[in-house]
Formats: structure tokens, C-alpha cells, sequence
């Protein structure tokens, strides 16, 4: 059987090597190979995508685009299924307030920074902007069966942000999971052939390495 090929796109975002070695793990005697590639080439011809991101989107937007990679990984999206992790979801939306900026307009929608200063959490204390840490994640939305890539991962299970930024698609059909950071908010987001997590998988343990797991073998 022919290896399948897993493109990590490499465009110098800062979390790239974290998410290639997860994916490397979880893709060992599957069948399949991860590449970290800056070749457009090479994104073009896999079999499946992963787009990582982490820091400043405007700046992701930008070496997306002058490393050529850009084109490559929109032509990819047209037929083949695509993770994008943190910035890496809210790439795929219409626009950002970050910067501001536009996104790659995958799916409708724009990306909101946190208005949490006012709120208190329930010790009393100030909600901090970027959320750092462990928060729940709930996938059981009540429109039916969650998302496959939730496959043995239990809902409100503990998923690991660092964020000051969050996905606000335009469709809920399109929110496949949910958060409450002093506001409920779209920690997970799918279309078609793509899932997107503002969460780090690659930092979230077992639950992060399953989603990475399921994402190998979705068929959508």
C-alpha cells in the first residue's frame, strides 16, 4: 500500500515544529507520512493539510503569501481535507480585526478580539486577555451527532489556548465545537473538507493527539 502524504505547511509560523512532530507521532504505522514542507509543490500533491499558526495573523497572511504558499494551500483546500490549528483557523475565514486583515475566505465569518476586561470569573477575578491554559471544550451542540474528528474524545474535554483572538463564523452550522472564556465562543470550526481548532492540539495531551489521530483517517 501506498504511503499517504501529509503536508505540515511551513511558512515560518512559530508553533510548526510542535504540531509536525504530534502529527508524526500519531501517523506512525498508519500509512502515512508527514512532511513539514516549504515547497508549494509538495502542498499541492498531498493527500491531506495541516495549516499551524501562532502569533500576530496579519503577519501569518503575509509570509503565507510572499512564500507562495498561499495559492498552494487554497488550490489544496479545493479537494482535500485540511486541519488548520489556532491562527491557523482563523486563516480560513473572511477577515480579522487583528492587524486588520484579510483571510484566506474559506468560510464566511471574521475573527473578534476577547472584550472580557469588564467580566469577573466565578473567584472573582479579572478574565486576562490572551486566555492562557486549560479550558473546556463541548462538542455535543445539540444538532446532532458531533463532528467525526470528536471520535472517542468525551465532550468538555480539556483542550490547552493561548489567545487573544477568536473565530466568529457567520453560519453556527459551521461551529463544530464551543468555549466559555466570558463569553461562549467557536473553539472549533468545520466546512466541508475542513476542521480548524483555535486550541493547540499538540499541546493538549492525549485528547489533542486523538483529534490529530481522527484526523488521519476522516474521510469527508
Amino acid at each position: 500500500m501506498n504511503s499517504k502524504l501529509v503536508a505540515v505547511v511551513d511558512y515560518g509560523s512559530g508553533n510548526l515544529r510542535s504540531v509536525s512532530q504530534a502529527v508524526e507521532h500519531v501517523a506512525a504505522r498508519s500509512g502515512h507520512t508527514v512532511c513539514l514542507t516549504q515547497d508549494p509543490a509538495v502542498v499541492m500533491h498531498a493527500d491531506r493539510i495541516v495549516l499551524p499558526g501562532q502569533g500576530h495573523m496579519a503577519d501569518c497572511m503575509r509570509e503565507l503569501q510572499s512564500s507562495g504558499l498561499k495559492a498552494a494551500v487554497l488550490h489544496a483546500a479545493a479537494n482535500k481535507p485540511m486541519l488548520g490549528v489556532c491562527v491557523g483557523m482563523q486563516m480560513l475565514l473572511d477577515r480579522s480585526e487583528e492587524g486588520p486583515c484579510d483571510g484566506l475566505g474559506l468560510m464566511a465569518g471574521e475573527v473578534k478580539r476577547f472584550d472580557v476586561a469588564a467580566l469577573r470569573q466565578p473567584d472573582g477575578s479579572r478574565f486576562k486577555v490572551p486566555q492562557m491554559g486549560w479550558n473546556r471544550v463541548y462538542h455535543q451542540l445539540g444538532r446532532g451527532p458531533s463532528h467525526p474528528l470528536w471520535e472517542g474524545i468525551p465532550d468538555g474535554a480539556f483542550f490547552y489556548f493561548v489567545h487573544s483572538y477568536y473565530a466568529q463564523a457567520q453560519d453556527p452550522q459551521h461551529v463544530a465545537g464551543e468555549t466559555e472564556y466570558g463569553t461562549r465562543f467557536a473553539s472549533a470550526i468545520a466546512r466541508d473538507r475542513w476542521f480548524a481548532t483555535q486550541f493547540h492540539p499538540e499541546k493538549s495531551a492525549d485528547h489533542g493527539l486523538a483529534l490529530f489521530r481522527n484526523f488521519l483517517h476522516w474521510n469527508p
